[in-house]
């Protein structure tokens, strides 16, 4: 056996997806043997009706370990208790697929890369700042999903991949969601229940944003130059997004009377979709119904029957499939540990350690806290309803501001969800078809990066005593 034989048969290859999560499953099911059970007591908390923790409330309680039998059918209860996410991500997706077999978002894309002809590595900063002010003043999120089929299709035709397009929708918003100023799920909930005023420390915040929104930008702008020189570095170069690629004779296709006006309708649809969420509190259910609107509108208009866009419909839910079932499988993790009661043993035990540590580094310690935490507890406000009860005092008995504590919050809860395989990612990955540890392999050395950032402004916080208090 030669010397390179010897080497691909004992190299490491990461495993499938599917094998990741569902040994994490495995994991927490094991650590409700190990972890003791606890909880905190709750409260509805009477200005926003949310559920929140008793900070000296926690107590440990009967044990309840998760069996053999009950890790395996948390699987088919993660995929129930996150069917209305996974049945979301079909539909939008399957809705997006009819407008792009209609061909009017393939010439949309060729008109613009006529237009930024020598000028392509404009369109990353444009976006990622347009979708990172979304984040930061309305706290958009998932309602970006439907862009990510989109802009992969633009990145792939301007010569970059797929991880360009996903990075600059989710990056970007997810970026401005995280160093966010005027965000009302975070930021907003955070500070009502640290009694701060309502999105008081603005003004750090706002430098937050262009600094940490800048560096994402750079960040995706070097990756995208990069393989645009050397197509070969791409992350996912061996991989087939044949779906999301315009040909070379579609670049002179003229639009049609048909297309023009699908397009007007996409555009109508996501002018719907900002006022609805920010005006009517529509969510993922509403969505998912004006998504469906659309795509069946695009099918009529673009010269489908009934049956064709059907049929365009179920190929769509193919192409998306298994990344809606990572969807079910990270919240498997989440059903294990809250079925053991370990998940607020485990966040009071990460926050005992920082009543022992100097203000500066107690400080520091919250925002590692959060990021953990993150994991466990993947909803902003839920996190928020959860830990900031907690943390606010804490800050009180360390001489830290609130208003670090619920920076070092928006921090933890933020810039970790496309990290943690129990958040949004695997629903992003799964609608760019991009696989997890493909992402991870391009977020991860930014993840830290940022974090070393993030510890510098919270430094800067403390030393300024940022308030009002």
């Amino acid at each position: 056996m030669s010397i390179s034989q010897s080497r691909n048969r004992f190299q490491f290859k990461i495993p499938h997806t599917f094998v990741i999560l569902f040994s994490l499953i495995i994991i927490a099911a094991i650590a409700t043997w190990i972890i003791p059970a606890g909880q905190y007591d709750r409260v509805e908390d009477p200005n926003t009706g949310k559920m929140t923790v008793v900070p000296s409330s926690f107590k440990y309680i009967k044990p309840s370990p998760v069996g053999f039998f009950d890790t395996f059918v948390a699987v088919q209860k993660g995929m129930v208790d996150a069917a209305s996410i996974i049945f979301f991500i079909f539909i939008v997706y399957a809705s997006i697929y009819i407008v792009l077999k209609t061909g009017a978002l393939d010439n949309a894309i060729a008109y613009t890369i006529k237009r930024l002809e020598g000028k392509e590595l404009l369109i990353i900063p444009i976006s990622m700042y347009l979708f990172g002010l979304g984040g930061a003043i309305f706290g958009m999120s998932e309602e970006t999903l439907a862009f990510i089929p989109i802009m992969v299709s633009l990145a792939i035709a301007l010569g970059y991949d797929a991880i360009v397009g996903m990075s600059m929708v989710s990056l970007g918003v997810n970026t401005g969601f995280s160093a966010a100023f005027m965000n009302p799920f975070t930021i907003g909930v955070a500070q009502g229940i640290a009694n701060l005023p309502l999105f008081s420390g603005m003004g750090f915040r706002i430098v937050n944003f262009i600094v940490f929104e800048t560096l994402a930008v750079l960040w995706t702008m070097r990756y995208a130059a990069k393989i645009k020189k050397n197509p070969s570095a791409s992350i996912v170069k061996d991989l087939d997004y044949s779906t999301f690629k315009i040909e070379g004779k579609e670049l002179n296709t003229e639009f049609t009377g048909r297309q023009k006006i699908i397009l007007i309708i996409v555009g109508l649809t996501m002018a719907v979709l900002i006022y609805g969420v920010l005006k009517l509190g529509w969510y993922i259910d509403e969505l998912a119904g004006l998504f469906l609107i659309m795509g069946i509108a695009c099918g009529f208009v673009g010269g489908f029957n009934s049956s064709k866009i059907a049929e365009y419909f179920v190929e769509g839910c193919k192409e998306v499939i298994s990344g809606a079932f990572v969807v079910g499988l990270g919240r498997g993790i989440l059903m294990v540990m809250n079925q053991g009661k370990i998940t607020d043993t485990i966040v009071y035990a990460l926050s005992q350690p920082l009543l022992l540590l100097p203000k500066w580094v107690a400080a520091e310690g919250m925002l590692l806290v959060q990021t953990l935490i993150s994991f466990f507890i993947p909803s902003g406000s839920g996190m928020a309803a959860v830990t900031m009860p907690i943390m606010a005092p804490l800050a009180d008995v360390l001489n830290i501001t609130r208003q670090v504590a619920v920076l070092a919050f928006q921090y933890g809860d933020g810039f970790s969800n496309l990290l943690w395989p129990t958040t949004l990612i695997p629903v992003i990955c799964g609608i760019a078809k991009v696989p997890i540890d493909r992402w991870w392999k391009y977020y991860t050395p930014f993840f830290f990066m940022l974090l070393i950032v993030q510890m510098i402004f919270i430094a800067v916080a403390v030393a300024i005593n940022y308030g009002p208090f």
